[in-house]
């Protein structure tokens, strides 16, 4: 049968692993016209012809028409790949809907500990990538984003992710790391380079390097909204004169450099 999951298939969760998509969804995907015609007799290696032909991802839009990314998702949990060409799935940066795709059937399929282990470095990844959401329309989101969520929500392309255990109880176990992210390393390594100064004149360095790293962070597409620390209000009351804005722009620029 073209819908049965693949003789020898471990069983996730204690399920079958196509059972980790809703019955009424599965049911949908195995009506529609993609899943008959583009998903029949799919395999580990031509899976990914198909991946790289995915211009969104998402759930479920229009009454519960699947997207051709769940498609896919039901057909990795259908034929069960080894862990081994997963991975390698997330190797391949340069196409980033089989990314994607390797990202979901991971958070559903691995043990918690290997998805934190596996997901967690991909949040530097800050690629645009488009959504479906119900109602059909399309918008911008980023794979760090979606991985961020993947790991957080409890729900995410209209499908009940299965229970992930919290970090820091895999911490308290001592069989996680504490995690610090790419910022929190920069601003440790601003305070230990500055951790010599001592009294208001250190303390305003500390601020101002804190300060611009974060406005010059990339991540979500849009600088935090974080004041200025008064050190840095105070030597900007302190700018030379200028009588033009372009000769004001210069010696601003040259004053923070």
């Amino acid at each position: 049968m073209a819908n049965t999951t693949v003789r020898g298939a471990l069983s996730i969760h204690g399920k079958n692993p196509q059972f980790l998509v809703e019955r009424v969804i599965r049911g949908r995907i195995y009506e529609s016209l993609y899943w008959k015609e583009h998903c029949f007799a799919l395999t580990a290696a031509t899976i990914i012809d198909k991946a790289l032909e995915l211009k969104f991802i998402g759930g479920t839009y229009a009454n519960l028409k699947p997207t051709e990314f769940m498609c896919l998702s039901l057909k990795l949990l259908q034929i069960q790949p080894e862990k081994a060409i997963v991975l390698e799935y997330l190797k391949a940066e340069e196409y980033k809907y089989l990314r994607a795709l390797a990202v979901f059937y991971i958070r559903l399929t691995f043990s918690p500990l290997e998805v934190y282990q596996t997901l967690e470095p991909l949040l530097n990844d800050y690629r645009k990538i488009r959504y479906r959401s119900m109602d059909g329309s399309y918008s911008i989101t980023t794979m760090d984003s979606f991985i961020d969520s993947l790991l957080r929500s409890e729900r995410v392309c209209d499908i009940q992710l299965p229970r992930l255990t919290q970090r820091k109880v895999l911490e308290e176990t001592e069989e996680l790391e504490p995690r610090t992210s790419k910022l929190g390393k920069a601003i440790l390594g601003e305070r230990e380079l500055l951790s010599d100064n001592s009294g208001s004149w250190g303390k305003g360095r500390v601020e101002k390097a804190v300060w611009r790293r974060l406005m010059t962070t990339r991540g979500r597409g849009r600088r935090p909204n974080v004041p200025a620390p008064s050190s840095v209000r105070r030597e900007s009351r302190r700018l030379p004169k200028a009588t033009t804005p372009e000769k004001r722009s210069v010696v601003r620029r040259s004053f923070f450099s």
